[in-house]
């Protein structure tokens, strides 16, 4: 029976005699069982199921998503036109994790408000599992806000209807005219001070699938999911359009979606790829202004709905702060990852040069993502694309058994112990990988690890085990004084 509790994600990605195994060292080492436990589920996560808040400007989107988030990260402004590249947060709730998709970030009316809106909700609402849509209940519903519901309607995903700026119970009954949306119940909210947010969640909670809808290609023989990102006029179409030839197997057309269709299914290398499209959607919205945040959102939406991302630079031109942002979000959602070099072919010797040493000073720490010299228009190397993808594949679903990753940190940690500080010596006790996609370790240690000697084990990590084209997340948990049981 033992064994059947702890397979599965119940406890990562460690299996029964395993789990038995690790947790009997947590208890010689004098670790909190219940804290143990936490901490492998915590990192042990599979993707997690994303909600996208969306509605008009100034209903208080990004006040709600601080609220969420329980700190101040999203944005807050008055003035709109802020730019910023996070538009995709962690959030917890009642124990449960999820992420947060941000549109509060910018809003303009160049084209009118009502295609701001709309746009800004589609690209969201696309890479949800469920959506919160904020009203501001002092106003009412507006037109816009009926063109959101639209969008809603045809999108099919569950969604929860947000009140919001009711600080008071005078504030209820304009929030009980919202049941006129046809979305359901209102849930009257003050995001500014916190009142009503907790009912609210409980209701997301209810309509979040416990993981994304995507079963990442674990249908047998389903087709991996790469996302096809970089800055605009990088070469994207271009790059699929050559990548498709002849080689479009079908398009795929998603239920609901209000534009042209986004994922191409090609066939490269003897098998079918499902290509996520970033680059389609600009030809419906003609943004000058907000063009980089909607950049962002648009490649935030690729990104959740990929396995692997490529991230195509332009060869020819300065590697630029926009290539990096690009690359650090499909980092930070924790994609596997292939850097993919355009327009190869049309570099001089001394531009190789220099370039070189711009991969080396500007993207030293991502040195471990396979890289591919392409040329989009001339279909040069394309042959290569395939074998950096599944390379990058592989190092993301790798997983190392508990027993030889602690036998790795014990000669790791005789070897090379961490530095002294302030009299004392922290030392790694033991740690396991609690998951994979990408691969994630908890390491336990007697005291806190610097952030230079947690690079240094990384750095360690991929020369043992490899891990080629994969982010690794390591977090460490300190024995507490007291817990020593003996």
């Amino acid at each position: 029976m033992n064994d059947q509790i702890h397979t599965g994600d119940e406890h990562g990605e460690l299996g029964g005699a395993e789990y038995e195994e690790f947790m009997e060292l947590a208890v010689q080492e004098g670790f909190d069982l219940e804290q143990v436990e936490g901490d492998l589920a915590a990192a042990g996560h599979g993707p997690l199921p994303v909600l996208a808040v969306v509605g008009r400007p100034n209903v208080g989107k990004s006040t709600l998503v601080n609220r969420i988030l329980g700190r101040r990260e999203a944005v807050v402004e008055d003035t709109p036109g802020v730019t910023r590249d996070r538009v995709t947060y962690e959030a917890e709730w009642s124990g449960r994790r999820f992420k947060v998709v941000d549109t509060g970030g910018w809003e303009q009316d160049v084209l009118g408000i009502d295609a701001a809106v709309a746009a800004q909700a589609e690209f969201a609402i696309e890479a949800a599992d469920a959506v919160v849509f904020v009203v501001d209940s002092t106003v009412g519903a507006t037109d816009t806000d009926e063109a959101v519901v639209k969008l809603l309607r045809r999108a099919g995903k569950p969604v929860v209807l947000c009140a919001n700026k009711v600080d008071g119970p005078s504030g209820e009954a304009d929030a009980a005219m919202l049941w006129s949306l046809g979305l359901g119940e209102p849930y009257p909210v003050s995001a500014l001070h916190g009142r009503g947010t907790g009912d609210m969640l409980d209701e997301v909670l209810k309509v979040l699938p416990a993981a994304p809808a995507q079963t990442f290609g674990e249908a047998v023989g389903g087709p991996r999911r790469v996302a096809l990102i970089g800055r605009p006029n990088v070469g994207k179409s271009s790059l699929l359009n050559k990548v498709a030839g002849e080689n479009r197997v079908v398009v795929d057309e998603l239920a609901g979606t209000t534009r042209d269709p986004v994922d191409e299914l090609i066939e490269l290398g003897g098998k079918t790829w499902k290509f996520v499209d970033t680059a389609g959607i600009r030809r419906r919205v003609h943004l000058q202004e907000g063009a980089d945040y909607y950049a962002s959102l648009r490649t935030a939406a690729a990104v959740e709905k990929a396995e692997v991302a490529v991230v195509l630079i332009d060869a020819s031109e300065t590697i630029s702060v926009q290539d990096q942002r690009i690359i650090t979000m499909a980092v930070e959602a924790g994609r596997a990852l292939v850097i993919a070099y355009n327009k190869w072919d049309t570099l001089d010797e001394e531009r190789r040069y220099y370039l070189e040493r711009e991969i080396e000073t500007e993207l030293g720490q991502i040195q471990w993502a396979p890289r591919v010299n392409v040329s989009a228009s001339t279909g040069r190397h394309m042959e290569k694309l395939v074998p950096a993808i599944e390379t990058a594949l592989a190092g993301w679903e790798s997983r190392i058994p508990t027993g030889r990753l602690n036998a790795f940190l014990g000669e790791l940690v005789a070897a090379h112990p961490h530095p002294i500080r302030g009299g004392k010596q922290p030392r790694i006790l033991f740690g396991t990988q609690a998951g994979t996609r990408p691969p994630r370790f908890v390491l336990f240690a007697s005291g806190f690890l610097e952030a230079g000697y947690r690079r240094f084990i990384e750095r360690r990590l991929r020369e043992e085990f490899g891990f080629e084209g994969t982010p690794i997340h390591i977090s460490v948990r300190v024995r507490e004084k007291r817990g020593r049981k003996k």
